[in-house]
């Protein structure tokens, strides 16, 4: 799951807390059969909650980076559009940006960097200041220049 989605560290580190109680002696067997079955009925929401914002995987974890604690309803559905909007930009429009080997030029690394600038200023809400904007963008470029420069994903 957090290969799918690094935003989701926060279900890694409950498995290991039950785990870690566990393995201590804590509390009751039956207790971490409850905490077992909260655990995997909250996983099972997650895996489905790309479903629920109307998007792809990949997109609900640029959303997650992209999205800010407390936003509008309307702000949401722009980080959402911004979200949609980047991935389709970097996957499938012409011209390509993500070419053989990008991660390796420092050129190619510009162009991709710049197009997901691009794309964000573009469509992230006004609420996002300036400082913020160059967090998001720069959380948006790491990870997708780790994922293809260990062949995860985003590799052309």
């Amino acid at each position: 799951m957090l290969q799918q989605n690094t935003t989701r560290t926060d279900f890694a580190q409950r498995l290991q807390f039950i785990i870690d109680r566990y393995n201590a002696g804590a509390s009751a067997t039956e207790n971490y059969y409850e905490a077992l079955v909260d655990f995997a009925q909250n996983l099972k929401q997650e895996s489905e909650r790309h479903i629920r914002e109307g998007l792809t995987e990949d997109e609900l974890e640029l959303f997650d980076l992209l999205k800010q604690d407390k936003m509008t309803a309307a702000d949401t559905q722009k980080v959402k559009l911004a979200a949609q909007s980047l991935l389709a930009r970097l996957m499938a429009t012409q011209p390509k940006v993500l070419v053989q080997d990008w991660y390796k030029d420092d050129q190619s690394k510009l162009r991709v960097k710049s197009t997901v600038e691009e794309i964000l200023d573009q469509n992230l809400p006004d609420s996002y200041d300036r400082s913020i904007f160059i967090t998001k963008r720069d959380q948006i470029f790491n990870l997708i220049y780790n994922r293809a420069s260990t062949g995860k994903r985003w590799v052309a």
